[in-house]
């Protein structure tokens, strides 16, 4: 496989999974490939190591016991956003759909190879960098800097998750084009394969945080049929 551009070195990586091989074998990977790894065995040592040393990345296992990856995930994106990718013992779209929905980034299905895991891992934390040469952005009230990567609505500052500013950055860069869920997968996130069903996920996430009436979308459109489309000619309440 294909080496990717090199991680950002000493980024710390918190794995959590109650299975003491798998989460030896994740971690072994991630140090070799120059993380700094800390693991935790369940929800409360999670949370409690991540208070202590809040990580750049969390590797998250989904079916852990007494209080479950989706509530992990929940309360460590409640301190602050954290990327997260998710670690599920079955393919089922429940399970990807449920983790993306409380803030996922990324998810990965079990059996998993480790050197996929860590590529993703370098991934996740690369769109997590400033970009290097790109002025805000400015559409219906939205203000958003990929530099900074902040986003705002009418100055009030977006908890957007890593995917959902990629999107929201992508669209403002195409206002007015319909994109399909394919071709957003692979311009947005790189991806040449993959469930298309995330990315109707993310769409919804986001237009619950940028729209007025997220039941009643109007900046980022449906375009019945194809895809998606970004209307910037729509004003917003309060302008």
């Amino acid at each position: 496989m294909e080496q990717q551009p090199q991680q950002p070195t000493g980024a710390r990586v918190l794995v959590v999974d109650d299975d003491p091989t798998v989460a030896e074998v994740v971690s072994g990977y991630l140090d070799r490939a120059g993380y700094v790894v800390d693991r935790a065995g369940d929800g409360p040592d999670a949370l409690a190591r991540a208070a202590a040393h809040r990580p750049d990345l969390v590797v998250l296992d989904l079916m852990l016991p007494g209080m479950d990856g989706l509530e992990v995930c929940r309360r460590m994106r409640d301190d602050g956003p954290v990327p997260v990718i998710m670690l599920t013992a079955r393919g089922d779209e429940d399970d990807r759909v449920l983790g993306l929905e409380v803030g996922a980034d990324d998810y990965v299905t079990k059996p998993f190879s480790p050197r996929e895991l860590v590529l993703r891992v370098g991934s996740v934390l690369r769109r997590t960098r400033p970009a290097q040469s790109s002025g805000p952005l400015r559409a219906a009230g939205l203000t958003v800097d990929p530099a900074a990567r902040r986003a705002a609505k009418h100055g009030t500052e977006l908890a957007l998750t890593v995917r959902e500013f990629d999107l929201l950055v992508f669209l403002l860069r195409h206002p007015g084009r319909t994109f399909g869920r394919e071709e957003l997968m692979r311009e947005v996130w790189g991806w040449d394969f993959g469930d298309q069903s995330t990315v109707t996920v993310h769409v919804r996430r986001l237009r619950g945080k940028v729209e007025d009436d997220p039941a009643r979308p109007r900046l980022i459109q449906t375009v019945w049929g194809v895809g998606y489309r970004f209307d910037d000619t729509v004003p917003v309440a309060g302008e």
